[in-house]
């Protein structure tokens, strides 16, 4: 095997943000932009020689020809072996488990997750380490440094790799194994839930379902589960074939972007249950028959229930969730006396939580939850929780968040998205809010009145690493509050995220329309960050 150094130049654009470093196909398809990065994130790691590199992505456009520029490259820099899911394709989660099964030095996911694929579209990549977790932040930051100075990178000038064929070949040495993508998955997903009481509550008509995969990497998963398995109908998941376009369509499992599925089940005679699923397979919505479950929601009412699952019958540990994310969660815990962890958003800052077993269950707003079976939200496994759920407790998804709201209150929650804004005009937008946070304590707009404003900083538990600057809150005496926070998922702009969020006990109000109830937290968040005033846009990209 010929290895051969290239000189190369950095580039100033390579900043991994909380999900990797994602950008447009045509960056990375620039001279030596993916070379640079993936022998970068070689040069951070230490003892890797001989070890065990899991890889794999959600299928999107670039993504094969991603993995035959590092595998020649992994050879190159003296990886042992090869892991990689036939045709190139792994969710995010079944890498994580795949990663934890065989015991991988890391693995690298390609994917930009939720964002649109396709020639003129996105395309993402991001280190997994050990755990089967996100990279932290500490080795981001090497990542960072190691792209503004490298100079030359290794690759092994050998053929390309046949993705598609499962079985193990050798290439000077480098050992390089393809697997079926969905095998190791399902048997862990077999192992956490109760497959048996799934299967006769559909045997017996008691749940019928649709699954909308989104023409993204969840389609082989949800097929080989939920009707080769647990014998859903035929044809039950739809948009199934990843396609590297995801068929035109975008990834992003809200009611939004996953009309079809919300034309189902709010339609003529809806299913009991409604589900989908993101570009790599990491994220879900959750919908009953004229119901969406908010993720808010779903998270408390999966931590309130988890002793109706196999794998959590014996209690779980903790609960977390992202600062945005609503408090729902929180009156779980405090009435479970169960320990309740808010961190920043990015999943990696679940993994020392879940590692120190800490937490059990944790997620974000954004449509992710997940537990201690992998260090990366599973979209399908939160579809597994509910179907668990409803043939445990009989109840429909809507009878189901209407009890949780009866016992807890209803934490009523939406997300304003502006997406693309220009960089400076966001920035502004966030430095004009901190210039307020010191004078708006105690001031009030009628029953809304200011208890705390900051800009929230964590500090990790388990290793005592701080992250601040992660969106600024404003928390109010009734239970209300508005976050503004600057998302890093974008390739285009900032996208400025305006989190909504008010408490109602009273029962008799919990069925109200969320943007009725929410109308004067609205306001309340145009007089603060001005965004509408600022960009000259009259309502949100999206709504959720």
């Amino acid at each position: 095997m010929q290895i051969k150094t290239h000189n190369t130049t950095p580039y100033d654009d390579q900043k991994p943000g909380t999900s990797g470093l994602r950008k447009k196909v045509k960056v990375f398809q620039s001279p030596n932009y993916l070379e640079n990065f993936v022998q970068s994130i070689f040069n951070s790691l230490d003892d890797f020689q001989g070890k065990i590199l899991v890889l794999g992505g959600d299928g999107r456009y670039f993504n094969r020809r991603a993995i035959q520029v590092i595998i020649k490259m992994a050879a190159a820099n003296g990886f042992g072996e090869l892991i990689i899911g036939q045709g190139g394709l792994l969710s995010t989660p079944a890498a994580s488990n795949i990663i934890r099964k065989y015991q991988a030095f890391g693995g690298i996911v390609l994917s930009a997750s939720h964002n649109p694929g396709g020639p003129d579209e996105d395309f993402g990549i991001k280190y997994n380490v050990s755990n089967g977790g996100p990279a932290p932040e500490k080795f981001t930051d090497t990542l960072y440094a190691n792209t503004k100075t490298i100079s030359t990178y290794q690759i092994a000038e050998i053929d390309d790799v046949d993705l598609d064929v499962i079985g193990e070949s050798t290439v000077g040495g480098l050992k390089i194994r393809i697997i079926d993508s969905v095998a190791d998955y399902a048997e862990l997903m077999a192992k956490i839930f109760d497959f048996d009481l799934i299967k006769q509550s559909i045997a017996a008509g008691l749940i019928t379902l649709r699954f909308d995969a989104m023409h993204a990497i969840t389609g082989p998963y949800a097929r080989q589960i939920l009707e080769n398995q647990l014998g859903a109908a035929p044809g039950s998941v739809f948009n199934a074939v990843p396609l590297e376009d995801f068929g035109g369509g975008h990834p992003d499992p809200n009611m939004a972007h996953a009309h079809e599925l919300t034309e189902i089940m709010f339609g003529d005679n809806p299913p009991v249950f409604g589900a989908a699923s993101d570009g790599d397979g990491d994220r879900n919505m959750i919908m009953g028959a004229n119901i969406f479950v908010t993720p808010s929601d779903s998270l408390a009412i999966m931590a309130a229930n988890a002793r109706s699952i196999p794998a959590y019958a014996k209690g779980i540990s903790g609960v977390a969730r992202s600062m945005p994310t609503s408090q729902a969660v929180d009156r779980v815990a405090d009435k479970l006396s169960l320990p309740c962890y808010e961190t920043p958003t990015g999943w990696k800052f679940f993994g020392n939580l879940l590692d120190a077993d800490k937490i059990t269950i944790c997620g974000e707003e954004s449509f992710g939850s997940g537990s201690n079976h992998v260090r990366e939200k599973d979209g399908l496994w939160a579809v597994l929780f509910w179907l668990n759920l409803i043939a445990r407790k009989r109840q429909s998804v809507a009878d189901i968040v209407h009890e949780h709201w009866q016992k807890y209150g209803r934490d009523i929650y939406c997300r304003h998205d502006y997406e693309a804004v220009d960089t400076e005009i966001a920035n502004g937008i966030l430095g004009h809010l901190r210039s307020q946070l010191n004078s708006l304590p105690g001031k009030s707009w009628g029953e809304n009145v200011v208890k705390y404003a900051d800009e929230f900083s964590y500090t990790d538990p388990v290793d005592n690493s701080v992250s601040a600057n992660q969106g600024i809150r404003i928390g109010f005496t009734n239970g209300s509050r508005i976050v503004f926070r600057l998302s890093g998922t974008g390739t285009v702009g900032a996208t400025l995220r305006i989190y909504l969020e008010r408490y109602e006990r009273d029962v008799l109000k919990h069925d109200q329309d969320a943007q009725v109830a929410l109308a004067e937290l609205v306001e309340i968040a145009e007089q603060l960050c001005e965004v509408k005033k600022r960009t000259g846009w009259t309502a949100p990209t999206v709504i959720t």
